[in-house]
């Protein structure tokens, strides 16, 4: 059970306040508008639906796991799963061979549950508005954090389509079917920005209710749009500038950040992936989840729901996201303890020989390693479900065990009521290295990038096998200020960052931000596709799949209006 004071999210009867497409023209029997809420109590529920709206997604149109998106499309994981034909489109994504926008469902079903929560953020702005400031004293701290939970939106579906379409709340719904996605890429971006800017200056530094986001939530979540921003794109998607006064913008809002006190690193890296540790100091913004609040189901996590070990007794369903050899390989640590930077692929990873960063076994299920902290039931290659496809990897971050007071099962589908971060602290530092670094700024990211890994070291305590052994030789070292050039630095930021957030869904959008997704994927399926042979037709086709195409369906609704996205 979460602690009373969290904010309770709303999970069904009050409200689906349309989204963009055919819901726009449709109200759903039994369901509210925004007229019908016109007390501060009702508009309060209208706010906390909002809030509820950002963890709504589903296991085929997932709104803020980025499993398939993110880290199956990188060179993190693989699909996994009962071979290439279980949920094949995912499998099309993973070959970058989504070049229909009428197939499937992920894209399309994404595309839809994120307007959704747009159009709960933007009813709810409107009921918020129409009341006098004398009967609802919240109303400029609500404002403010719906307009933190649009622009959180917008953003995720910014990073997956690019064009998008933007409206606000003054528009109405025959507007917005007049809405194209054909505005620039810096003018969207700035729309997106604009939604941060007003959290930043209207929400409160600390919120009486956990789960609510505050100003330091949202001037990491601007940065991190400035950011993105600041890798300039032209229409193919290619990087053609790195822009120096978005930059400098990071920097300025994440030392806000980092010099309030507000955040640290946990101790244990563990801490950030369970659920007794949530709503730690390091996690600055979170969907909060809920079990046992008396509804059925709980309002749990099911986006991760297919990523449980198939083979495994206590769990039974479904194998997928399963580590890749090359992810693996990439925690491989030399003698001084920093990671083979340009030899770590050429040979498979040895853990009776080689030593590795800590984070590993904070990641990946390997055979006769514990599987999440647990000692008593190691991973075992007997719960791969299809180890001829996929190997015998697999992924554990977002996994609970089925002991955990946290842990649902649903039929053969599983959730989980640990709280999902969108932004962290180690986020935090790392942006601000990486802002440094492209600066030519280095030797301030240098201690930032330090700090992740000497908690990495650090993050032990959990690891030991049954009889007290570690199950991996460990060997995490600083990097040393000798020889820390510009290039150097990027090369140890780009590192850190994938090793940090290893399949958590960031890598592909991190390639994709630095310009460099054909060159590093294609190099990894070349090599890869001789270990993992169902890889053998993939290639990345610069220009094209940086993006997702737009949902033809919704093309085809405003009669052509959406431009599809280039080469699809």
């Amino acid at each position: 059970m979460k602690n009373k004071n969290i904010l309770v999210l709303m999970t069904a009867g009050l409200l689906v306040l349309g989204s963009c497409k055919k819901a726009l023209d449709y109200t759903p029997p039994g369901v509210l508008s925004s007229t019908d809420l016109t007390s501060p109590t009702a508009v309060e529920g209208l706010v906390t639906a909002a809030y509820a709206s950002i963890g709504n997604g589903d296991m085929v149109g997932p709104i803020y796991s980025n499993w398939a998106y993110g880290s199956v499309r990188s060179d993190d994981a693989y699909k996994g799963g009962g071979g290439t034909g279980d949920v094949g489109e995912v499998d099309a994504l993973e070959h970058y061979n989504l070049v229909t926008p009428t197939m499937g469902s992920f894209v399309t079903r994404t595309w839809q549950n994120l307007f959704k929560s747009i159009a709960r953020a933007n009813v709810a702005m409107r009921a918020v508005e129409a009341i006098a400031d004398a009967d609802y004293p919240n109303k400029q701290v609500r404002l403010a954090e719906l307009h933190f939970l649009r622009g959180h939106s917008y953003f995720i579906m910014k990073r997956l389509y690019k064009n998008i379409p933007i409206f606000d709340e003054t528009v109405s719904d025959e507007d917005i079917l007049k809405t194209s996605n054909d505005l620039s890429n810096e003018d969207s971006w700035n729309k997106i920005a604009a939604d941060f800017q007003y959290a930043v200056d209207n929400l409160p530094e600390t919120q009486p209710e956990i789960g609510r986001a505050n100003k330091y939530a949202a001037e990491a979540y601007l940065a991190k749009v400035k950011l993105y921003q600041a890798y300039e794109q032209n229409e193919t998607h290619q990087v053609i500038n790195i822009n120096q006064s978005r930059l400098q913008e990071v920097i300025t809002l994440l030392q806000d950040v980092i010099s309030s006190g507000k955040y640290s690193l946990s101790p244990d890296i563990a801490d950030d992936f369970l659920p007794e540790t949530e709503n730690g100091p390091e996690s600055v913004f979170a969907i909060q989840f809920t079990i046992n609040d008396g509804t059925t189901a709980g309002r749990m996590d099911y986006e991760d729901g297919l990523n449980y070990p198939h083979g495994a007794p206590q769990y039974g369903c479904c194998g997928f996201h399963a580590a890749s050899q090359n992810m693996v390989n990439a925690f491989t640590t030399d003698a001084n303890g920093l990671p083979n930077f340009t030899t770590f692929n050429n040979t498979i990873a040895d853990f009776n020989t080689q030593t590795f960063d800590v984070r590993i076994d904070h990641t990946v299920g390997i055979d006769g390693h514990p599987y999440k902290y647990d000692p008593t039931k190691p991973f075992s290659n007997s719960w791969v479900r299809d180890p001829g496809v996929y190997g015998n990897f697999h992924t554990m971050r977002y996994q609970q065990l089925a002991t955990s007071s946290s842990y649902f099962k649903l039929g053969p589908f599983i959730g989980s009521a640990k709280n999902y971060d969108i932004i962290r602290y180690d986020d935090v530092l790392l942006m601000q290295a990486e802002a440094y670094i492209q600066l030519g700024q280095q030797n301030l990211a240098l201690p930032l990038i330090n700090q992740i890994r000497e908690r990495a070291a650090a993050s032990t305590g959990r690891l030991k096998k049954s009889d007290g052994t570690y199950p991996t030789k460990y060997n995490v070292k600083d990097y040393p200020a000798a020889n820390w050039t510009k290039d150097y630095a990027f090369q140890a930021l780009q590192w850190e960052r994938r090793l940090e957030f290893a399949t958590e869904g960031s890598r592909f959008f991190d390639l994709v931000r630095w310009g460099i997704a054909e060159p590093t994927l294609n190099a990894y399926i070349a090599a890869e596709k001789n270990r993992r042979t169902f890889l053998a037709t993939a290639k990345f086709t610069a220009g094209r799949d940086e993006y997702l195409p737009i949902p033809q369906s919704e093309i085809t609704f405003t009669n052509g209006l959406y431009k599809q996205n280039p080469g699809y």
